[in-house]
This record gives structure tokens, C-alpha cells and sequence, in this order.
């Protein structure tokens, strides 16, 4: 007896089977049987389930003698399943990878519950993956199991069967089965529900969900979707005949008034001429099972009273608001963009401000990096300037008191640039500058560079993209001082970024926290990401890939967790590109919008990444660094790198999955040859990041270039904080991963 019966019903879907079936036979928790069934499908479903019949015995076909459409195909799916639990998955979506085996785990912890709901994302044909809108009710905070009466929010999750998981046990003595027609999931999941003893819920995303741009059966166009009456009609007669479920009969009316007027108001469901009668079969479901009392949306009331034409009318009249609106808004932000110009061009008459300095970082993005970092050591070491920080409504939180507060766009944002003598930025300050005679513009970068830069993407057009590279070159023009943490970064910027400004190799001011920061610090860093106690904190900080459309994650983080034991917890902090979390639950902590890279870097034990600049800034901790290369060729092509990070890497290298895990189980992450990589690559690129950079510039910027605290020696600088409590391995040799490559060292 298998844990899962996986059913999967396939119709016309032979472009899509073999994803969804390779997604089933491929999960980490092998314990299930897949049953297919070719719902005397036309095309080459059939083939295709056989085939995999042939080559893995958990695959148990079924053919169906004539079409019985996805209600009933699923019936006949169930009737050969064994398992302890049914999964259903529809054949053009497809299981998350670690799936099945986090479902069982939730299972076997809440205590073997009648139905476990779990979460989804919609992906769409363009790469995009959107997670479930409403998966607030799925939070595993609280007891469980439950009844429906304790989360009667999850009957506003998607109506569907293939979010659960099912008992099979409970689903046979309850006598549950699929009916015929559209909307089959209604009278299905909304009995469940009511029925279950024991609920769950699983907040993870199991289902990728797949938005298809044609053939999706609830966007076409049919006299079929007149089956969602029969459905809720199932639905009533199943509480009549369990009365001890009446109390869910005002929540089951909203939900299905709002699902007549959902089908009604889509333009791509009902055919032309039809949308009177849906609109009359409304209402007389409305009267049949109205609940006195019962409160209900605007949009509703079309359904009540039955009003089609005073519903058109009312949406000609919303779009004409609308176009109105839009205009006037057009207006309003043309009569506003012109009224600032005017007002920064008599700006750029008035004279420059010596006692103010604007920093931004990250066009707009919170207070951190080198600006952040300069912008605290002017207020420290030239406190006669005011300050002023520019970022955005969402980032203005991360502002600390000092500073003063800009919002781009704003009439105070446009009089800083036009009047404050010091810019200090670390991108694109704004298109529209125009920088004065007076004015000192600081420009930081983002970290050394291991990936192609400026005019070197020329060559690069998966990297460049629309870049224009001489508005590129019209902004560096403006540029008089250029920051440089070591020699390599020097000759490059000075080579990509060609112009006449200077050239200010004293460090790395961001990096300036890592001397500065002491063991109190970290534990209390460590304290607030929730680190246990002891645990190896692992910092995943993966790059951005400037060939791939979307951003798919390269490591299997809950595998990596899973297989390396509960010493060990990944901090996973995407790029700012990416857009998601890499991961969740367990002991993987997502600090995607933690506001500081530097605490995360002093928080961590030992840094993974692939190609990301961070790697040089956590280099002055002396701490691990570990490097995974899996698309090194790819990426080296597509973006262009400066030197072979596999002749000079800072630490261990993985060029697989596997290989990852073994570097980590081995203990050759922490390693003398992975000391010794690590020393001679800080050598190399933090020769001046001894916790003073910021004050050098500060000193140089505004009182000249004389007096500037001299650079400490790379071997007379303190040890940074350790982060817990693991010390160095200490022996000569490291077992070495199977297969692996030994790493050499290019001086």
C-alpha cells in the first residue's frame, strides 16, 4: 500500500503530460503510485501514459472506453487507487520539486488528518510565477488538526481539488465522488470540507498551477458553463441532507452568488446572446437559497434583481469614468512634471549650498551600501553638512534619524540636486541631472567587479539589453570622484567608464562595519534572524543571470537542508531581480528583505554564492566562502567575466548539486586549502578594507587630500567577530567529494 495515489485524468493535453507526469515520478518521497488516465483522449495521451507504463512500474495506466470529461475521469482513477492518500493533479500542471515528501511530513505532524490543503502559484506562459492571492488561511501557526468552524477562511481559498490531499479512507466511507459537467470541484470540495473531522494546512507552494494562453477549459466560451447551477445545486442537497451542516449555508450562498457574478462579468465565458438567461437562473437560485441576513458584495445585486441591461449600462458608464479619470490624470501629471522643471531650472540659478550633501543608493532603494556608509561618516567626521537621504515611498523606513528624508520627484528632491554641493550615489543619480560648477559628485559602484561593466557590455547583448551607451557616457562625465576598494577594481573602471574624474583607492566605507562590529553585535544579529543556538548559518546570495528570462533558483535549497542535518540553517537572500523567496520553511530563513546585506554577512558563518560581488566584501571576515559554478560556462558567455573564478576562487568550489552537499558534509568548506584560497583572494582585493575607507574619503572629499589616516597592513588588522562557535579543521587534507576537480591557485 502505497502513502499516495496520484491521479492524474489526461484529455487533450499531450504537449503538457510529460511535464506533469515527470513531475510525479521525479519527487524525493518515492512512495506513491501514479495513476494515468487517458480519458479516450484523441491525441497522443494514451501512448504517452503507456509509455511511461513500460518504464516505471509505479505509473498504473487506465483508458477509458469513451470520453467522460474530468469529474469522472478522476472517479475512475480513484477506483484504482491504494494508497492512504489521494493527491489529484490535473495533467497540464505539475508538482513542486520536494512535493510529496512535504506533504507527508505535514501529514505524519498534524496526526494523520482527513484533508490536508496546501498552497499554489499560477505560472504563465511568459515564465512568470505568481503565488496564491489568498493563502493567509493556509498558515501552519496554531493547533492542528482542526475543524472547518476553527478556519472557516479556507472556503475562500481557490475551490479546487488538486490543493489537497485527501484520506482515502475518509473519502470512501463518506461516499465523495466527482459529478459530471463544468465546476465538477464545487460539489466536491465544498462537502469535503464541511464533512472532515480533521483538517490541515501546508503553507508551501505544491502545485505550479499553469495559465494557459489558449485551451483552458474555464476560458472557453460555451453554454457549458450553465453547469455551475447543477454543481451548487449538489451542493444545497448535500447540507439538506446532513443537517448538522446548516450553518454553513450563508457562507456557501455568498460563495455562489459571487461565483455566478465572477462567470457572468468575464467577457470570455458566455456566448453572445446567453447572458439574459444566466443572469434569470441567477436569480432564481438567489430566491431558492437565500439566507436571510446574509450580507453581500456591490457587484452582487445584478444577481438578486436580475438587472442585464441596467448592468450593461452601469459598465458603459464605469469605462467612460474610467477614460475620464485616466485623462485627467494624464493631465495632471503633465501640468505637475512641467511645474517641477520650471522650479529645478530656477534652482540651477541660485547658488550651491556648501553645507549640503545628498546619497542615494540603488536608484532609490533603502539606506545601506558605500552611500550609506559615507552618508553616517559625513555626519561623523564633517558635521558642519547637512545631509539628506533620497529613496523611495516603500524604502523611506530604512532611513535612520539624521539624515533628511527625500521622496524622488518632490520639490524638495529637485532643489537638493540642484543646490547641494556633494552628490553621493552608487548608480544612476537621475537621468535629468544637470550637474553646476561647485558641485562634487561621488560615484561609489556596487562592489568589484567579477562580471562585464560599462562599455565592456557592448560586446555582451544579452547583458546590455536597451543600455545607451552614450547617455551612459554623458552620465560620466559628471562623475569627479570614483570610489575603488582595490587595484583590479581601479584599471577596470577606469577602462569601462572612460572620463576625467579621480580615482579614490582607500577601500570599501561599506565594509568598514566588519572591523567596527563586535561579538555582542553578532549574537544579537543571530538573535534576530532566529539562528539557533549552534547552528552553522550558511548565507545564500545568488546573482542575477542576465540571459535567462525568468529567474529560476539553480540550488534545491530544502533538499541541501534536508541532506546536511539540523546543524546547519541557509539564510537565503535572493537578488533584488529575482523577485521571490528561494526557499521556505524548515531551516531555510528567507532574508530577502532584510535592509542589510552587511548584518547578514556578520550574522552568517559561511557564505554561498555563485558569481555575486559579495563575495569580496565577505572576504574581510575571513569567514568560508563557497562557490557553486554549475552554469559557469553560460554564464561566463553570456555576461563576460574578468578573471576565472576557478583558477582564483575564495574558497571551495561545487560544480554541482551533489558536489555542494559533499563540501559541506566533508567539512572542506572549512578547510586548510580553503584558508589558504580564501587569504590569498583577500590579499588580492580588500587591501585597503581596514575599517576606516569611509573616513579616508570623507577626509579627502572635504578637507583635501592631506591628513588621511594611513591604511593598516592586512596582518595587523583584528580578527573579525566569529559568528558561533566552529573553529578551522585542522588537519593537512580534506576528503575531497567524489568526482570533484582538484582547485588550483593563479597567483
Amino acid at each position: 500500500m502505497p502513502r499516495f495515489s496520484v491521479i492524474v485524468p489526461a484529455y487533450k493535453v499531450q504537449a503538457y503530460l510529460s511535464e506533469c507526469l515527470d513531475s510525479v515520478l521525479s519527487q524525493s518521497y518515492p512512495d506513491l503510485e501514479l495513476i494515468a488516465v487517458d480519458d479516450c483522449s484523441p491525441d497522443a495521451c494514451g501512448a504517452i501514459i503507456d509509455e511511461y507504463a513500460a518504464r516505471d512500474a509505479r505509473v498504473r495506466p487506465v483508458h477509458l472506453a469513451e470520453n467522460r470529461g474530468l469529474g469522472r475521469a478522476r472517479n475512475a482513477g480513484m477506483a484504482e487507487a491504494s494508497g492512504d492518500y489521494l493527491v489529484f493533479l490535473d495533467s497540464d500542471d505539475t508538482l513542486t520539486p520536494d512535493a510529496l515528501r512535504a506533504i507527508a511530513d505535514r501529514i505524519k505532524e498534524s496526526g494523520e488528518p482527513d484533508v490536508l490543503v496546501y498552497d499554489y502559484a499560477r505560472t504563465y506562459w511568459d515564465g512568470r510565477a505568481v503565488r496564491n492571492q489568498v493563502a493567509a488561511p493556509l498558515t501552519e501557526q496554531g493547533p492542528a488538526p482542526f475543524r472547518l468552524q476553527d478556519r472557516p477562511g479556507l472556503l475562500r481559498v481557490l475551490m479546487v481539488a488538486w490543493n489537497k490531499a485527501y484520506r482515502r479512507e475518509f473519502v470512501e466511507e463518506r461516499g465523495f465522488a466527482f459529478p459530471p459537467g463544468y465546476y465538477e470541484d464545487t460539489p466536491w470540495t465544498f462537502p469535503v470540507l464541511m464533512t472532515a473531522e480533521s483538517i490541515a494546512t501546508l503553507d508551501r507552494v505544491c502545485v505550479h498551477y499553469r495559465q494557459r494562453r489558449q485551451g483552458n477549459i474555464l476560458g472557453t466560451t460555451s453554454t457549458r458553463h450553465f453547469d455551475l447551477f447543477d454543481q451548487y445545486d449538489r451542493v444545497f442537497a448535500y447540507v439538506e441532507d446532513h443537517p448538522e451542516l446548516a450553518r454553513w449555508r450563508p457562507e456557501l450562498f455568498r460563495r455562489m452568488i459571487d461565483h455566478y457574478a465572477t462567470v457572468f462579468t468575464r467577457r470570455d465565458r458566455l456566448p453572445r446572446g446567453s447572458h439574459g438567461e444566466f443572469l434569470r437562473r441567477a436569480r432564481a437560485h438567489y430566491r431558492r437559497y437565500r439566507t436571510p441576513g446574509t450580507r453581500m458584495r456591490r457587484r452582487n445585486v445584478l444577481v438578486r434583481f436580475g438587472l442585464h441591461r441596467t448592468f450593461r449600462a452601469f459598465q458603459v458608464v464605469s469605462a467612460a469614468r474610467r477614460r475620464t479619470f485616466k485623462a485627467a490624470v494624464k493631465l495632471a501629471r503633465a501640468v505637475r512634471t512641467g511645474v517641477l522643471r520650471l522650479h529645478y531650472r530656477i534652482q540651477l540659478r541660485l547658488p550651491v549650498r556648501a553645507d549640503r550633501a545628498v546619497f542615494t543608493s540603488g536608484a532609490g532603494r533603502g539606506h545601506g551600501g558605500d552611500p550609506g556608509a559615507l552618508e553616517e561618516a559625513f555626519r561623523t567626521h564633517a558635521p558642519h553638512i547637512r545631509t539628506a537621504w533620497i529613496a523611495r515611498p516603500e524604502h523611506q523606513h530604512t532611513v535612520p534619524p539624521g539624515p533628511r528624508r527625500l521622496r524622488p520627484g518632490t520639490v524638495a528632491y529637485w532643489t537638493a540636486l540642484a543646490r547641494a554641493k556633494y552628490l553621493v550615489t552608487d548608480d544612476v543619480l537621475d537621468p535629468d541631472l544637470r550637474k553646476r560648477p561647485g558641485q562634487v559628485l561621488v560615484q561609489t559602484r556596487q562592489g568589484t567587479p567579477l562580471k562585464h561593466m560599462g562599455l565592456d557590455l557592448q560586446e555582451r547583448p544579452a547583458a546590455a539589453r536597451d543600455t545607451d551607451f552614450d547617455r551612459l557616457l554623458r552620465g560620466v562625465d559628471q562623475w569627479d570622484v570614483v570610489l575603488s576598494g582595490n587595484r583590479h577594481s581601479t584599471l577596470t573602471w577606469e577602462r569601462v567608464f572612460p572620463g576625467r574624474y579621480r580615482t579614490l583607492e582607500y577601500g570599501a566605507p561599506r565594509n568598514d562595519v566588519f572591523q567596527r562590529a563586535t561579538s555582542a553585535d553578532v549574537a544579537r544579529l543571530r538573535g534576530l534572524l532566529g539562528i539557533p543556538e549552534g547552528a552553522v548559518a550558511i548565507l545564500y546570495a545568488p546573482t542575477f543571470r542576465d540571459h535567462q528570462r525568468t529567474q529560476h533558483p539553480l540550488l534545491d535549497l530544502e533538499r541541501i537542508a534536508r541532506r546536511l542535518g539540523p546543524r546547519f540553517v541557509i539564510l537565503a537572500r535572493p537578488h533584488p531581480v529575482h523577485g521571490g523567496p528561494l526557499g521556505t520553511g524548515g531551516r531555510i530563513i528567507d532574508v530577502g528583505n532584510h535592509p542589510s546585506v552587511q548584518s547578514l554577512c556578520l550574522a552568517s558563518d559561511v557564505l554561498l554564492t555563485d558569481y555575486s560581488s559579495l563575495m569580496f566584501d565577505y572576504a574581510n571576515l575571513d569567514r568560508p566562502i563557497v562557490v557553486h559554478t554549475g552554469d559557469w560556462e553560460a554564464y561566463r558567455a553570456a555576461r563576460g567575466t574578468y578573471f576565472d573564478l576557478h583558477a582564483s576562487p575564495p574558497g571551495a568550489v561545487a560544480r554541482s548539486e551533489d558536489e555542494l552537499i559533499d563540501i559541506f558534509a566533508t567539512g572542506h568548506w572549512r578547510g586548510s586549502r580553503s584558508a589558504q584560497l580564501r587569504a590569498a583572494f583577500r590579499q588580492r582585493f580588500c587591501p585597503y578594507d581596514d575599517g576606516r575607507a569611509a573616513e579616508r574619503v570623507v577626509r579627502h572629499v572635504v578637507r583635501g587630500a592631506t591628513g588621511l589616516p594611513p591604511v593598516v597592513p592586512l596582518e595587523e588588522r583584528r580578527p573579525a567577530p566569529s559568528a558561533c562557535a566552529w573553529s578551522p579543521l585542522t588537519t593537512a587534507t580534506v576528503p575531497r567529494p567524489s568526482g570533484s576537480r582538484p582547485v588550483t591557485e593563479r597567483r
